[in-house]
């Protein structure tokens, strides 16, 4: 009976000396492990409560405050312009640049009257250049700088004035010699042409309304005001035949002929009259650019 006493003592002693050891925080401890683990998040490189070990946090992905990485977004377009129908490629630089690629072309032809004069006429228009559009601000409004690198504008006509037909060179008029095999007489005719890309490259400033490359979506309609500096026009001609300076035909010479006075003031009356079309069509050396048209924004790659 003794031992029995002596032996739960001991297990008494033992088991308060346990809880000794432990202290008072032990319960508390195991009421907050009790409790529902607070997510990691909460406790950045901290001790998780739940199983004492180092918990690193889980960062969001970064998103760029920039916009679209340079040159992930591409437009293909198409637009009418006075330079003509225009092609496009543009690509991002970033959130306030672009690049974009133009090429125009168009050709036109027609019969018209100049002067009283009989004339054929052949527009060819046909240009390619860069740009780089700047977006000041957050949204469409942009300002555009750029040259263009091939400029084969121009106009070509043709001119056969028939026998008798009359053609006025600074005032004075002159009729087509009817043909002769005996003097070797032939009607006036001539080529003329008008060069409108004097200077090449030829800078362009314009501005316009429109993001080329969409942000969100596809489609665009921008639009473009401006004008390329493309040098003075210059109007050439090269006539040939025999004139007259009478209705009758009594006075007619070859204008070739260096020698003849009806010649000489022919060639002079037709100088003049090149530099009064040189002067009328001078404007034409900053080139008006007005550009509609739809562009299509596709990724190339992810941003």
């Amino acid at each position: 009976m003794k031992r029995s006493f002596t032996l739960v003592a001991v297990v008494f002693l033992v088991a308060s000396g346990t809880a000794f050891a432990q202290g008072p925080d032990s319960s508390a401890d195991e009421a907050m492990a009790a409790l529902p683990s607070a997510p990691a998040t909460l406790f950045p490189g901290s001790l998780s409560p739940a199983s004492g070990l180092m918990v690193q946090p889980t960062r969001a992905p970064m998103v760029s405050p920039y916009g679209p990485s340079p040159f992930s977004r591409v437009s293909v377009g198409g637009a009418a312009s006075l330079l003509g129908m225009e092609m496009q490629l543009i690509t991002n630089v970033n959130q306030h640049l672009n690049l974009r690629a133009i090429g125009n072309v168009f050709k036109y032809s027609n019969s018209l009257t100049i002067s009283g004069v009989p004339t054929s006429a052949k527009l060819n228009l046909g240009s390619a250049g860069g740009m780089v559009d700047y977006y000041p601000f957050h949204f469409a409004f942009r300002l555009s700088g750029g040259l263009l690198f091939v400029n084969h504008n121009g106009l070509d006509s043709t001119t056969n004035i028939p026998g008798g037909g009359t053609l006025t060179l600074n005032g004075q008029n002159y009729y087509s010699a009817n043909s002769n095999s005996f003097t070797g007489a032939i009607p006036l005719h001539g080529l003329g042409h008008l060069a409108m890309n004097t200077k090449t490259p030829s800078y362009v400033v314009s501005t316009g309304w429109g993001n080329h490359l969409r942000r969100n979506g596809h489609l665009s309609f921008p639009v473009e005001i401006g004008v390329a500096f493309v040098g003075t026009p210059k109007v050439t001609t090269a006539i040939n035949g025999w004139a007259c300076t009478d209705e009758t035909q009594t006075h007619c010479t070859n204008i070739a002929d260096p020698n003849n006075p009806i010649a000489i003031q022919f060639q002079n009356n037709l100088n003049a009259q090149v530099a009064k079309w040189n002067s009328n069509v001078s404007w034409l050396k900053t080139y008006p650019i007005f550009t509609s048209g739809v562009t299509y924004t596709f990724n190339t790659r992810r941003y």
